[in-house]
């Protein structure tokens, strides 16, 4: 059986696609709050009852890219060779996605920063981020892991170094590329799980 997705599931990747896109687009031009869905829903050529086949809201649709982004790191830590650690894992599912989407980094940046600014996207990126923990947690649950570290622990500490160094990665004067920050940030992480 191909593993390949099939021509309708294509379609309704590139229709979510056009619509986070335009989102986005729409966000930045006028704002959060001076955006509707029924102005997203026009700006990718779609009906209001199409994006709500897609979508729960705006915020939903705007934050589309760090789910993809966040799905795709669960399946890179799946992928990492079995002799590996639970937080070798995860920092190899990591560094691999980096790899694969360090082109969409001016996007992971604008999404970030507007989330800063609007407790209604800050609200759904931890709702991700609670899915994206407990699916990283049974990814790493058959893993070596530190005499008396459960995984849910181990997870919540990546995911907590994740966040911390996207927020300094936002900062205004910093220089440093976001991989670099992450992976300094899991460094000070694993000495504690040494």
């Amino acid at each position: 059986m191909s593993s390949t997705p099939g021509l309708r599931e294509r379609k309704k990747a590139e229709t979510r696609q056009a619509v986070h896109e335009a989102a986005l687009r729409l966000t930045l031009e006028h704002g959060l709050d001076n955006v509707t869905v029924e102005a997203i829903a026009d700006a990718a050529n779609i009906s209001r009852r199409t994006f709500s086949n897609y979508f729960a809201g705006k915020e939903d649709a705007l934050l589309y890219g760090d789910e993809q982004r966040l799905g795709t790191l669960v399946r890179r830590v799946r992928e990492q060779p079995p002799g590996r650690s639970a937080w070798q894992a995860l920092r190899g599912g990591l560094e691999s996605l980096h790899d694969e989407v360090a082109e969409t980094d001016r996007e992971l940046h604008l999404r970030t920063r507007l989330a800063m600014r609007h407790p209604s996207l800050l609200a759904r990126q931890l709702a991700q981020r609670v899915r994206t923990e407990s699916e990283l947690s049974e990814a790493v649950a058959g893993r070596d892991l530190p005499d008396g570290v459960r995984p849910e622990v181990i997870t919540a500490a990546f995911l907590a170094a994740l966040r911390v160094a996207t927020q300094w990665w936002c900062a205004e004067n910093e220089t440093r590329g976001l991989l670099e920050l992450t992976l300094g940030a899991l460094d000070q992480i694993a000495a504690t799980f040494r």
